[in-house]
């Protein structure tokens, strides 16, 4: 083994430890948050508590589920590639959205509601919650085949949402190496990202607590700047986003 081969090992063992960690803070914030407050101050924030069935519940759910395939895609072609590019591009979205998933367990956890939920994912994006609704929503890239019961996606092949990847396309992934493998993760994850900035961009809308709509609206740029950096590295390696 060469040494920057062993250099890059570390690097990536050491980053896998970070997204362990991560995956686990923002749960340990927030419920520490939730014990050590005064009795005061939970009374008072008790009425701005999300219900089981709104936005902001929905919307944690959700995107947990949705930021842990990409957490896994990412480091499914650290294995798969050599380039630096795209390894590095994969442990900034391995980093960003496992810290980003443990804060939205976080919250639930805090607001003491499941973290799974047995309806349909999604529904809270079409649906009236706490007074909104879908109607004047502009800029929501994708929706128009959500409209009308639920989202209008139909589950399949393990891609439970808009953007996520079936478990053949990972099986693909894993198959593959080199440039196919970083051409096919640049493919899934740009679909992953679309996926995920519409889901954000109804979480702005659409969420109450105002930490959760800021942290939605910090997703929806930084996921659109890294889809304008994948359409880049795509091109360079003579491919384009998946049709």
């Amino acid at each position: 083994m060469t040494a920057g081969r062993h250099i890059r090992r570390v690097e990536w063992v050491a980053g896998s430890a970070v997204v362990l960690a991560l995956l686990f803070a923002g749960a340990a914030t927030v419920a520490s948050a939730r014990e050590d407050g005064s009795g005061a101050d939970r009374v008072a924030a008790a009425p701005r508590t999300p219900a089981a069935d709104s936005a902001d519940a929905g919307f944690a759910r959700d995107m947990a589920v949705h930021h842990q395939q990409a957490v896994e895609m990412s480091f499914i072609v650290r294995d798969r590639t050599k380039d630096e590019e795209v390894r590095r591009l994969a442990y900034d979205i391995a980093n960003t959205q496992a810290n980003q998933r443990g804060m939205l367990l976080g919250w639930l956890d805090l607001w003491e509601l499941p973290k799974t939920s047995a309806g349909q994912p999604m529904a809270w994006m079409t649906a009236g919650h706490e007074g909104h609704s879908m109607n004047g929503m502009d800029g929501m890239d994708g929706m128009d085949g959500m409209a009308g019961t639920g989202t209008g996606y139909r589950a399949h092949d393990g891609s439970l949402m808009p953007g996520m990847a079936t478990r053949t396309e990972l099986d693909r992934l894993r198959s593959a190496s080199g440039r196919a493998a970083e051409v096919q993760y640049l493919r899934l994850m740009t679909e992953h990202h679309k996926g995920g900035v519409d889901m954000a961009r109804g979480c702005a809308k659409l969420c109450t607590v105002k930490a959760e709509k800021r942290l939605a609206g910090g997703m929806v740029e930084a996921q659109r700047s890294e889809l304008d950096e994948m359409a880049g590295m795509l091109a360079a390696r003579g491919s384009a986003r998946r049709s």
